[in-house]
């Protein structure tokens, strides 16, 4: 009987709760009040919660390895015939491959847009990934130049839908405290793909070699295909959708996800009904930050694009074809722990820049034993400290997500947006590593002016956000000023045309 009790007292504060929710989301103006739960129960359902959906987001992991994979086994087929059997040249080879990053660019922002709006990301998700794990295995029927170009460039289109759309959906669930971490986990698809694509690839082109009389590299797209459409199909069942309508959560975890979340910015993460489609756009195209942080992040992914030759830049330690494949995979494994490790730190402490130039400062290192020496160990040692570069790249994407908190419409441009425009930093990496004489030593030399470059445009953008904060520091003082004694210290919103102030009393930037 008590049981029974008890149970019904928590539905009513659940369903009391949520309504005080709802009825905050549809007021115009930001309000002061959090909705509170009984802080024991909070406690035990958190828990539950946090379980639930890491265990859901950890399948962002198993998609990432594979996005990476079907955009990339197109150079390891090329080892075994597909330039010659498409009687491709090396220009339009290089077509095939810069051409993805143009449906990439192109789609980054307006698939954003979208998945901001609707209701099941996860369904979106699932259905992108099926599309390019389509797209992919009919790369395996390519007869001629005019085949790939229109495969490639229809790949990246889609895949596009993926890394910010991720990115979007966890800056819904996590709070500023767990994001980084959580990005650092779902990077590492990345690096496990960098780890072990070369590998993977291997295996299939050594072993499908005439099968039912076609080319091995042909084999490798229908297979990696085939696979990536298989794990689209669970997608939709697996991924969580939004804090007020996920699918296998309770509904007293529905109501701690958004507490979370109003906690965390102080306000429900919705946008407002009436605003147009194109507002997050237009707020984001206003903000000088962007263009700071764009122009920042497109020379540190140039600094990164080392990744892409990995295996040939192993190579120049003079070892045979399949020991280079094998020593290419330690440095990474070390990236993704070192990456996770530094994620996690960077949340218990709140700090960023410290956790991006730490790393940062180590691939440089890297870098300089690259061009000053020709001793294997040495040079064995710096591809480890250039790997571990990439851990300094993934808490940059925590800050994106933390410096635009609100609304969601522009933090969702902003993320596909800064996204977009760094992939260019990728087609121009494609020529950095065209320089190959004296072990590349010129390549490297560009690759850390481009490190240099990045850690001036970071330091600029940490000042920009410390004079937010000064700024909104002065509007506190102002707003107690302007209520009695016994007001000041509530909670409120600071009121300002610029909507990076409109802030939660108590809130600051993350630098």
């Amino acid at each position: 009987m008590a049981g029974d009790i008890s149970r019904e007292n928590d539905r009513i504060t659940v369903e009391v709760e949520k309504e005080r929710i709802e009825n905050l989301e549809h007021v115009a103006e930001p309000q002061n009040a959090i909705p509170h739960i009984d802080p024991a129960r909070r406690v035990v359902v958190e828990k539950s919660l946090k379980r639930k959906l890491d265990a859901r987001c950890s399948l962002f992991v198993l998609i990432y390895i594979m996005n990476y994979l079907d955009r990339n086994n197109i150079s390891a087929a090329r080892l075994k015939g597909l330039q010659t059997d498409l009687d491709l040249t090396d220009t339009q080879y290089s077509t095939c491959l810069s051409i993805l990053y143009v449906g990439y660019i192109l789609m980054q922002v307006p698939s954003n847009m979208f998945i901001n709006r609707i209701q099941r990301p996860s369904l979106y998700i699932a259905v992108s990934m099926t599309l390019w794990g389509l797209i992919s295995t009919l790369s395996g029927n390519a007869k001629n130049f005019g085949d790939m170009v229109a495969i490639r460039f229809l790949l990246g289109f889609v895949e596009a839908a993926f890394l910010p759309g991720a990115l979007l959906i966890l800056s819904k669930w996590y709070t500023r405290k767990e994001l980084t971490t959580r990005n650092a986990i779902l990077f590492c698809g990345n690096l496990i793909s960098n780890a072990f694509s070369s590998l993977v690839a291997a295996g299939v082109l050594s072993n499908m070699q005439g099968v039912l009389g076609h080319a091995a590299w042909r084999w490798l797209f229908w297979i990696e295909g085939s696979i990536t459409m298989t794990i689209a199909i669970s997608a939709g069942f697996i991924l969580p959708d939004l804090p007020t309508n996920a699918r296998g959560f309770t509904e007293e975890e529905r109501l701690v996800a958004q507490l979370r979340i109003m906690e965390d910015v102080g306000e429900a993460d919705t946008d407002d009904n009436e605003q147009s489609p194109f507002a997050g756009l237009i707020m984001a195209l206003k903000d000088f930050k962007i263009y700071v942080m764009m122009l920042s992040f497109t020379a540190y992914v140039v600094g990164l694009s080392f990744n892409a030759f990995f295996p040939t830049l192993t190579g120049t330690l003079g070892f045979a074809y399949v020991p280079t494949l094998l020593m290419s995979a330690p440095p990474w494994v070390f990236s993704c722990i070192f990456s996770v490790v530094n994620a996690w730190h960077a949340d218990r402490t709140q700090e960023k820049i410290w956790h991006i130039y730490g790393p940062i400062l180590m691939g440089l290192v890297g870098f300089i034993i690259s061009m000053s020496t020709l001793n294997v160990a040495a040079r064995y040692l710096a591809l480890f400290l250039q790997a571990g570069s990439y851990a300094g790249f993934i808490v940059f994407y925590s800050w994106i997500s933390s410096s635009f908190p609100r609304p969601p419409a522009k933090r969702a441009v902003a993320l596909a947006l800064i996204n977009a425009f760094s992939q260019l930093g990728n087609v121009a990496g494609s020529y950095v590593w065209n320089l190959s004489d004296n072990g590349y030593r010129k390549s490297y030399g560009i690759v850390t002016a481009m490190f240099g470059i990045t850690i001036v445009g970071f330091w600029g953008f940490r000042m920009i956000l410390v004079n937010l904060n000064k700024k909104i520091e002065e509007s506190e003082v102002e707003m107690d000023a302007g209520h009695t004694e016994g007001q000041t210290g509530d909670a409120g919103f600071i009121e300002s045309a610029d909507e990076s102030l409109r802030m939660r009393k108590g809130f600051r930037y993350l630098v």
